[in-house]
């Protein structure tokens, strides 16, 4: 197993300008007449719609009412749901997180949202041990019906405290679902699946995709589109490598599968969706197919999403389709440097993920 961190490479100029001139949306449901919406419309027609199916579904958080929630995702439902469904809260991640476990307990389905889920730390322990753990603990009888969400990862200039990816940080407790959308279509389809769920469920949007527009299907702008949690979707389908990543670093592997094309390699690149639970029979029936694999994500090395895959690869039948070792790409392993240009370096880029390729391929 290798580990090819961003903080080593740099793009050069004839990457940067192919990428310029690529387009950003791999779904597989796209089609010439899709209507295109963003990440953010698709994650308020998700909340929207579940709201005016379940009286019981509620939203709580800093600003989502009266300011249309600080990324705008909850626009305009404090206006249509009033005060009682959709609450305005002091500073205290701590304090409303509690008061949302307790409603799911007591029989609402609360929204919670963190303006960041690097906030998330000041509530974690009512997100493990009052929500997570509940259930096992009260042996089935008490279910906490409840959605974590908010941005999660690294934004744009805002330094270390606020930048971390908290994928693997939750997906490693049990108790949990963990989703980390990519597209529209996800962010709808499973926003949706996770307000339903009777269990509390993590939802990890990415605030950089917020004003990325991708095509939706007719299907996912029905409101009875819901996508299964736990199912991982092929966006770019391949034979020579298969690349998995989740988030905003599925955009990183489309891009990188984009340019590789140019040099006659086919990846089949995964969207995991979900990382607890995790669709590993998806990555292993690519990998026995493309014999090749490559883990991209935007968190760091140790203890990783990536570190998860290789070792569920390694124990399983799959190891034996492995023509090379596995190749993590990931974040640098420090915190997330302020600076501009350090920035882009602490983050993996398609030029990092086409060298891991070729490294694994054997090629220049």
């Amino acid at each position: 197993m290798v580990v090819i961190s961003s903080s080593k490479m740099f793009l050069n100029k004839a990457v940067k300008h192919l990428l310029s001139n690529s387009s950003r949306a791999f779904s597989s449901s796209q089609a010439l007449n899709a209507k295109q919406m963003t990440v953010r419309d698709a994650l308020n027609s998700a909340l929207d719609e579940e709201m005016a199916s379940d009286e019981r579904v509620v939203l709580l958080g800093e600003e989502v009412a009266l300011y249309d929630g600080a990324y705008k995702v909850s626009r305009g439902l404090w206006k249509k749901y009033g005060d009682k469904r959709v609450i305005d809260t002091p500073i205290t991640e701590m304090g409303f997180a509690g008061i949302a476990v307790g409603a799911a307990m007591a029989g609402l389905r609360p929204i919670c949202e963190f303006m960041t889920f690097n906030f998330s730390m000041q509530a974690i322990d009512q997100v493990i041990n009052s929500a997570a753990k509940t259930f096992y603990m009260s042996a089935g009888t008490i279910n906490v019906p409840i959605v974590f969400r908010g941005p999660n990862g690294a934004a744009a200039g805002v330094a270390a405290q606020h930048s971390q990816c908290f994928g693997a940080w939750y997906s490693h407790c049990p108790g949990l679902k963990v989703i980390s959308p990519y597209n529209s279509e996800d962010c709808k389809g499973l926003l949706k699946a996770a307000i339903r769920d009777p269990d509390p469920v993590v939802f990890l949007e990415n605030e950089l995709l917020y004003g990325s527009s991708y095509p939706m299907s007719d299907q996912a702008l029905s409101n009875d589109f819901v996508l299964e949690i736990g199912k991982a979707n092929i966006e770019r389908a391949g034979d020579h490598i298969t690349l998995v990543a989740h988030s905003k670093a599925v955009e990183t592997g489309l891009d990188a599968a984009k340019l590789l094309a140019g040099e006659g390699i086919e990846c089949e690149v995964i969207n995991l969706r979900s990382l607890r639970p995790l669709d590993v029979n998806s990555v292993c029936k690519s990998v026995a197919k493309t014999n090749h694999l490559v883990t991209i994500e935007g968190g760091w090395p140790h203890c990783g999403i990536g570190s998860e895959i290789c070792a569920r690869i390694m124990e399983s039948e799959t190891f034996y389709h492995l023509d090379s070792p596995v190749i993590r790409v990931t974040g640098a392993d420090v915190p997330m440097p302020y600076t501009k240009s350090l920035e882009g370096l602490a983050l993996p880029q398609p030029a990092d993920v086409v060298l891991a390729v070729k490294k694994v391929l054997g090629v220049k």
